[in-house]
């Protein structure tokens, strides 16, 4: 039998949007007002297939996360180089070639969404984070951009808080 909506079903609730720009990246070490640009977490689920007589199941299966992304101002002081490069030596130390103990190079971060009077409203746990890469920005006699770093992060886990 056909079902007849009500007026207030089909009206819109009010609502306000996430924007884009209203975020902040905590990650020790580095200076929060130098993240430029990140990326929210993206998650993979694997399957499982299950053959059974003329017919195919499926099961979801080990799930990972996928890289991390971010883009950080490099300014003259502080030094968002330096600042990564301090974090890059606790991975491994480049004039000695001694790696770091995960302890010492994993970190955890958090990204943090905003409403529009500053209030968390999104609180993603990033944990056991590393460098994957870092890329120094390309210089450019002809351009006048403003210097950059992108790094690229993997992390064991995160956990969306609320």
């Amino acid at each position: 039998m056909a079902e007849t909506l009500s007026v207030t079903d089909m009206l819109p609730n009010k609502f306000e949007p996430k924007r884009q720009h209203r975020w902040v990246f905590a990650l020790e070490g580095i200076d929060s007002y130098l993240v430029a640009k990140a990326n929210r977490p993206t998650i993979t689920n694997t399957e499982k297939t299950i053959p059974w007589i003329n017919s195919t199941r499926y099961l979801a299966g080990k799930f990972t996360f996928g890289d991390l992304s971010i883009d950080l101002h490099d300014p003259i002081a502080p030094s968002g180089a330096q600042q990564v490069m301090e974090w890059i030596r606790t991975h491994q130390e480049m004039v000695s070639g001694r790696a770091g103990y995960a302890d010492f190079y994993k970190r955890d971060c958090q990204l943090k969404m905003l409403d529009p009077v500053g209030t968390v409203v999104e609180l993603w746990d990033f944990k056991g984070a590393f460098i994957k890469s870092a890329t120094y920005n390309t210089v450019d006699y002809g351009s006048d951009e403003i210097m950059k770093i992108a790094l690229t992060l993997r992390f064991d886990n995160c956990v969306l808080q609320f």
